[in-house]
C-alpha cells in the first residue's frame, strides 16, 4: 500500500543566532541553515515541490508570532 502522507517541512527562525532553519515535521535534524526568511522560503518550496509536500512558516515577530501558516 502506497503512503498518501505529504511530507511536511517546517520553516522557523532559530533564536540563539537569529538563523532560519527547514526541518522535517517531527524531526530535530536540520535539513538547512539559511540567513534570511526569503532564502528559507525558496528552499522550502522547492523542496516540497519536489517532493509533494507542504511547507508551514512559523512567524517570529509581530501578531502571528509563533502561529504556524502555511505557504504551499
Amino acid at each position: 500500500m502506497a503512503d498518501n502522507k505529504k511530507k511536511v517541512y517546517h520553516v522557523a527562525k532559530r533564536a540563539e543566532d537569529n538563523k532560519w532553519t527547514i526541518k522535517f515535521a517531527g524531526g530535530e535534524k536540520v535539513i538547512k541553515l539559511c540567513n534570511t526568511k526569503e532564502e528559507a522560503l525558496a528552499f522550502a518550496n522547492q523542496l516540497a515541490e519536489n517532493q509533494g509536500g507542504i511547507v508551514q512558516f512559523h512567524a517570529s515577530k509581530g501578531a502571528n508570532k509563533g502561529k504556524i501558516q502555511k505557504t504551499r
